[in-house]
């Protein structure tokens, strides 16, 4: 286990000092840091693989970012991080080491766990996952009529879903355009209903992604393409058109999937951490293994840029200690991520595991409670779309909303002067945001005097820029690391573990004996509360 204790960071100096500055910055707007401090934009902006931070629309001074350097030194945040790094158990509730960096090291490194070379262990995989991934690009590999595949059905869950999915997607300008991938996630039967209907059984590949190959969602979804692909091709056909990423030989063997098309993964890699293990096998398939590789260069610069740079030089922790500063000191509870590319439409989603199931914790490391919020919740949507949606709230709305604009430079498609018109919204939306807009600017602008009040914006809404050249494998890398970084820090600040995630397992048994109750059409359960026999009543007679 790690010997970095889990601190009331409550206890520290610098919490106090950071409690004080915000009550005596309460009425400081954005607008007021920019104009009395003008090179403030080149003191709050960072660069790190390819990945350009601007962080002078938040809402700190600088004593109070003197403050949040103090409090990561004060709550042992360097410590946790070079334990991490070097395979130390700090997952302590699962007795378990955190090394989704292992996963993106180059051949050559070395990492002992146990006495164990890990990265040669992941290397060996990788290699695996090329040759399948060349075998079914090239046509070599084939389905049981000896048709090319031309369509891959990735099912999953959470991060066996989630990660892959936004890839897919953020990588369409590298993917090979002859094959399709499609995701399966949800159990209700509408999701692999749909998904099926369109496909041709000689040419489909599923991808069975559960580490236990037990996932209820999972393996209920995989039994419905099992069953699809059977009463077309028959049972043989089996081995040719499933593989597994999981690490029970037995189950997957019991599938009819041929164990040497079984990628495995370890119990140290998280699922919401794991898009670049094993997990990953679809992404590869769909932009190859050269670009994957890329994709993992990137992950690996933004690691050793935290792992390596200067305090006051390092991005993922000025990141993980401004959000730190909006959540508890500013009671900013809320944040929205606004990629402004198409490309990144499912990264809000990707962010909303990543983030809350990591920090969404009340209990320290100890098992002690806090008395401090933690994890935030994010969302969001990619611009311009939600400009016409959910940004009136943000500009006007009650509620404080701290914002993460994400710009791409360059787009896949030259069309006119669209990404001009597509940035330059991105930019005007940081402005106003974090500016926001005066009764005085309204009036000069000729509104009508019963219409000024209506146009007013408060602003002062903490608004970061990031910026990239283009959305390619190294930068995606990059930029999923980074937001993995700064929720660490939050974490390591927090005192809580960012690697467990008991609030999910639950719900998941309470399920298994309310779908024993449906399954025997009754109610009659001595286990259930009123109101669930009075839902299980309603559902079953509807049913």
């Amino acid at each position: 286990m790690t010997n970095v204790a889990a601190i009331d960071p409550t206890t520290c100096t610098a919490w106090n000092s950071l409690t004080e500055i915000a009550q005596a910055a309460s009425a400081t707007t954005i607008r007021e840091l920019l104009e009395t401090h003008p090179n403030r934009p080149a003191e709050l902006s960072l660069e790190a693989a390819g990945i350009y931070a601007d962080f002078s629309r938040q809402r700190v001074s600088r004593a109070a970012l003197a403050a949040l350097y103090e409090l990561a030194d004060q709550t042992q945040v360097f410590q946790l991080r070079d334990s991490m790094f070097a395979g130390e158990l700090i997952n302590t509730t699962e007795g378990r080491a955190v090394l989704h960096t292992a996963l993106r090291m180059p051949v050559g490194q070395s990492l002992l766990i146990d006495g164990v070379g890990v990265v040669g262990q992941v290397h060996e995989v990788l290699t695996r996952m090329g040759e399948f991934s060349d075998a079914v690009r090239s046509g070599t590999w084939t389905g049981a009529t000896g048709k090319r595949i031309t369509d891959v059905v990735n099912i999953g869950i959470g991060g066996s879903d989630l990660g892959p999915a936004m890839a897919y997607l953020a990588m369409q300008d590298y993917r090979d355009r002859s094959i399709t991938c499609h995701f399966v996630s949800n159990v209700d039967p509408n999701d692999i209903g749909e998904v099926l209907a369109g496909l041709n059984p000689d040419t489909t590949l599923f991808i069975i992604a559960s580490k236990t190959f037990s996932t209820l969602e999972t393996m209920t979804n995989a039994a419905q393409g099992r069953s699809w692909l059977v009463s077309a091709l028959g049972e043989p056909a089996v081995a040719q058109h499933f593989v597994a990423v999981s690490t029970n030989a037995s189950e997957v063997a019991d599938f009819g999937i041929d164990i040497r098309n079984m990628f495995g993964f370890w119990d140290w890699v998280g699922g919401r951490y794991s898009m670049e293990s094993a997990i990953g096998l679809s992404t590869m398939v769909a932009i190859g293994k050269e670009h994957f590789t890329e994709l993992l260069h990137g992950f690996h610069a933004m690691d050793e840029h935290f792992k390596n740079a200067p305090a006051h030089e390092n991005l993922p922790l000025l990141m993980g200690l401004l959000s730190v500063w909006n959540r508890d000191f500013l009671k900013v509870s809320t944040t929205a991520v606004l990629p402004y590319s198409q490309y990144l439409s499912r990264f809000p989603a990707y962010l909303q595991q990543l983030t809350m199931e990591s920090n969404g914790k009340s209990v320290r490391r100890d098992g002690s409670h806090v008395s401090y919020d933690t994890g935030g919740i994010y969302w969001g949507e990619p611009g311009t779309n939600g400009q016409h949606s959910f940004y009136q709230m943000l500009h006007q709305g009650t509620s404080t909303v701290a914002c993460d604009v994400i710009v791409v430079a360059q787009s896949a498609f030259a069309l006119g002067d669209q990404q001009d018109i597509l940035v330059a919204n991105a930019l005007a939306q940081a402005a106003v945001l974090s500016l926001g807009r005066t009764a005085d600017e309204v009036r000069a602008d000729g509104t009508a005097p019963e219409l000024v009040e209506h146009k007013v914006m408060p602003g002062n809404r903490p608004t970061t820029v990031f910026m990239m050249k283009k959305l390619d494998p190294f930068t995606l890398g990059a930029l999923v690391a980074l937001y993995e970084h700064s929720v660490f820090v939050q974490g390591a600040i927090w005192g809580i573990n960012s690697f467990d995630q008991w609030g999910v397992e639950l719900g998941k048994k309470v399920a298994l004996g309310i779908l024993a109750d449906l399954r025997a059409n009754t109610s009659k359960d001595s286990l259930l509360d009123p109101a669930s026999v009075a839902d299980i009543d309603k559902y079953l007679s509807l049913k």
